[in-house]
């Protein structure tokens, strides 16, 4: 925790760092992580330095905006736990996770990188797979889902649909609902035959997604 996060801010401190946050999610929407910063500060009608004694580093901004952008993620995954029907339940969860992702490119891009360990982002990325190991576990025992899906084969999933989302939102928004209704209909049990290939483990997943992350910027 840095000195600055240790201390109560002041009241126009406190106003400037959330115009910041608010500012940031808009701009992440519309141009993704890589967003220049320069026009996150445009947005909050700040400067860069004062962006800069907030926010250091682009991760702290990143992870600031997209803690609170993942308690939607939260609210879908209780929604598929509530859902009476197992399997519906998981698609309750897949289908909301990718609308949500198609409706905020910073977001699609977020879900697709890996976070350090001190970034509240992997605390609730971390709650976010608890919830999916119960979803998967209801549609399997129901007998809904294939006995061999795992955890890590969502997050392999999502790793892909990113891509799909974050090239076709503009040309095709619907695209990704087209691909995911085949992947669906290959998770049936009737459908289902042996791959030959076990599931990531979750050191594999870390690795795989630390390649993607994009280089530390300003």
């Amino acid at each position: 925790m840095t000195a600055m996060e240790s201390r109560p801010l002041r009241a126009d401190a406190r106003r400037n760092r959330e115009k910041l946050v608010t500012a940031a999610g808009k701009v992440f929407a519309r141009r993704g992580l890589a967003a220049p910063l320069e026009d996150v500060a445009r947005e909050a009608g700040v400067s860069i330095g004062t962006l800069y004694n907030h926010f250091p580093t682009r991760d702290g901004l990143v992870d600031a905006v997209f803690q609170d952008r993942l308690t939607a993620v939260d609210r879908v995954a209780a929604d598929a736990l509530d859902a009476p029907d197992p399997w519906d339940g998981f698609v309750v969860f897949v289908e909301g996770v990718f609308a949500l992702q198609a409706e905020d490119r910073g977001l699609n891009e977020a879900l697709a990188r890996r976070f350090t360990a001190e970034s509240g982002m992997e605390e609730a990325c971390g709650r976010g797979m608890r919830d999916l190991d119960r979803i998967i576990g209801r549609a399997r025992d129901a007998g809904a889902l294939r006995p061999d899906f795992e955890v890590t084969d969502v997050a392999l999933l999502v790793l892909g649909m990113s891509r799909v989302i974050g090239e076709s939102m503009e040309v095709a928004p619907g695209a990704w609902r087209r691909c995911l209704g085949f992947f669906l209909d290959g998770l049936r049990p009737e459908a289902a035959r042996p791959s030959g290939v076990p599931a990531l483990t979750g050191e594999q997943l870390g690795l795989i997604a630390e390649r993607g992350r994009p280089p530390a910027r300003g």
